[in-house]
């Protein structure tokens, strides 16, 4: 079961529009239901995901509605060749679901005449599978079973139906039996075509044929939902046919398809507002009632339609969605951009986000939404900065340059383009999965950091290193990103990663003769790297804090750098126990440490602490 607080949207249509494509879906269907239209085939144009299948939904919920009389309705046939048995054939398929949709339809006590048409019709097309089954097996040198063939060939077929007449004369027939008495009150069959550009050259082609050369009758509509590029490609493989590209003209594969598509709508890609609000519904919905959130689609329409600003969305009294609307508008312009308007990207970040704050939760990583999203866009739309940062967190740096970053971002500055390109030689390969490489698509450098860093580290909140850095060695470990501090000697790594364990046991490993074992300056490197680290980890002072005292006791001389090292802990940040290890030590030594943590943004807790081991400092001289 979802997670409540974080839930997942599904990739079907949804029972709301949510985009008012209503405007669309109506156009359509006044197409499909004009008598001077007939027969007509349409053309519904957009990429994956832009909202193709949610509209043929609306398409059908329209017609419907407008199905008033049993006596002069119209016929909905839904289908996808996409789900076509690759055995039976595109053409035999579609042809089947059309039969079968009229078959439901036909009058008991009039249809006589439709019977035995629909039977004809059934054997043509059943004498048409067994003998695409029969080629098939014979490409693979071995013959159908008799239980294959007798499967397809359900009626016997009429005497004019034989194996060399296949389909012909089928439209004739067709015709017949959409005027007969039995489907008098069928006014119109409208055939919903779902997913033609996910098909291979092969299918396409022949769903095209099947329409124009056996469905195309008086009382037809076809409503096909699909890339029309893709579509066009799939001809041009299939016929073999020029791409027309050098005579500047129109593609041969275009002038196939549109001799079969009268005319297509195109799908339009969501602008920003309507990026905006898509956002907000998503968001809001499981926060809201049904009633709730449909009055919210209403009020988002209207908007729409008014060119208002979402600021005016109408939210019932009692209702909290401050939080949702400033997601939503935080969200906005940066996925706007890089989705180009399409709902199922917009929705599959959403789904993407939650299942991280999900994981994020349930790890004991405490963060905020609008924390968590931030981060989230640099991870999967900004990589090149999203590895930088990650850089920052191996080498101990994030807490200074996430500082440094916010400050440019609030105030820009240019710097020298030979200080720029130097620093931007200068920088570390990140480990694990190297980082994006050059080209169009690699971020200008400004003052140090990129463009579209700066523009990330502009979106709110403002992101504190003690708090992120959880998230950011889980999201590292999700994109299989080695966090290594390449600045610490190889040699010293072990002992770095040892002496900041929660597991006793590997902590055990490193006594105090391999302390002693390292030279002077390798103690005073393990050092300073063990205080960068607990400035931006802060959860690990219990061990590093540990380790910082246990070299200065196996290292005379090197006071000054474990002082250094723990007054770059926040004070906010200072855990009473990490107070506590200084107590058995010299207060001449540490108090400056003290000095520092003993501030308005401690606990109070850790105040009253200072002051106790101050108090044990003056009563035992530090002893």
């Amino acid at each position: 079961m979802t997670d409540s607080r974080y839930p997942l949207w599904s990739d079907e249509p949804a029972d709301r529009d949510l985009l008012s494509f209503d405007a669309v879906a109506t156009t359509i269907v006044d197409a499909v239901l004009d008598d001077t239209l007939d027969p007509i085939a349409l053309g519904l144009s957009g990429a994956w995901g832009s909202g193709k299948t949610s509209v043929l939904e609306l398409v059908q919920r329209e017609i419907n509605v407008r199905n008033d009389s049993e006596q002069d309705r119209v016929l909905v046939i839904p289908t996808q060749p996409w789900s076509y048995d690759p055995a039976v054939g595109p053409k035999e398929s579609l042809i089947t679901e059309v039969l079968d949709g009229l078959a439901g339809e036909i009058k008991t006590d009039t249809g006589d005449a439709a019977k035995s048409l629909l039977k004809r019709l059934t054997g043509r097309v059943h004498w048409a599978k067994a003998f695409k089954v029969a080629a098939k097996a014979g490409i693979a040198l071995q013959l159908p079973s008799v239980d294959d063939v007798l499967g397809l060939i359900k009626e016997e077929p009429d005497k004019e139906d034989s194996p060399d007449r296949g389909l012909a004369g089928f439209r004739e027939d067709f015709e017949e039996l959409l005027a007969s008495d039995g489907l008098q009150h069928i006014s119109r069959v409208v055939v919903l075509v779902d997913d033609l550009d996910r098909c291979l050259p092969e299918t396409v082609v022949e769903t095209l044929e099947a329409i124009r050369l056996f469905l195309s009758a008086k009382g037809m509509s076809f409503v096909i939902a699909a890339d029309e590029d893709r579509v066009a490609d799939a001809i041009q493989q299939r016929l073999k046919a020029s791409d027309g590209k050098d005579a500047g003209a129109e593609s041969p594969a275009k002038l196939y398809l549109h001799k079969i598509v009268q005319t297509t709508i195109p799908l339009p890609g969501l602008s920003r507002f309507d990026t905006h609000a898509y956002l907000f519904l998503l968001l809001s919905e499981g926060k809201t009632t049904s009633e709730v959130h449909d009055a919210l689609v209403a009020s988002c329409a209207e908007l729409r339609r008014s060119s208002g600003s979402l600021d005016d969305v109408a939210i019932p009294e009692g209702v909290d969605l401050a939080e949702e609307l400033a997601v939503a508008a935080r969200l906005t312009p940066i996925l706007y951009e890089k989705f180009r308007g399409n709902p199922r990207r917009i929705k599959r970040f959403l789904n993407d986000l939650n299942v991280r704050q999900s994981v994020s939760h349930r790890r004991g990583i405490t963060l905020p939404s609008d924390a968590v999203a931030k981060l989230m866009v640099l991870e999967r739309l900004f990589r090149p900065d999203f590895e930088t940062v990650l850089q920052w967190l191996a080498q101990n740096k994030l807490r200074d340059q996430l500082d440094a970053l916010e400050l440019a971002a609030n105030a820009p500055t240019s710097v020298p383009e030979e200080e720029t390109n130097e620093e931007e030689s200068s920088k570390p390969k990140p480990k694990g999965k190297t980082a994006t490489e050059s080209g169009e698509d690699a971020p200008k450098v400004e003052g140090g950091f990129s463009d579209t860093l700066i523009r990330w580290a502009k979106l709110p909140p403002v992101l504190d290193a003690s708090d992120v850095h959880g998230y950011l060695f889980l999201a590292a470990s999700f994109a299989g990103i080695e966090l290594i501090d390449d600045g610490l000697p190889e040699r010293i790594r072990d002992i770095a990663s040892a002496l900041t364990s929660s597991l006793r046991t590997e902590r055990s490993t490193i006594n105090d003769d391999a302390l002693r074992a390292l030279d002077t300056q390798d103690a005073r490197t393990l050092i300073t790297h063990l205080g960068r680290q607990t400035r931006d980890q802060p959860s690990i002072q219990k061990y590093s804090v540990a380790g910082m005292l246990r070299l200065a006791i196996t290292h005379t001389g090197i006071d000054d750098a474990v002082i250094a090292a723990l007054r770059l802990l926040p004070p906010a940040a200072v855990q009473v126990a990490t107070v506590m290890l200084l107590k058995p030590e010299s207060g001449a030594v540490y108090d400056p440490v003290l000095a520092v943590w003993n501030t308005d943004a401690a606990s109070e807790q850790v105040r009253q602490t200072i002051t106790t081991v101050r108090q044990s400092w003056g009563n035992s001289n530090g002893n």
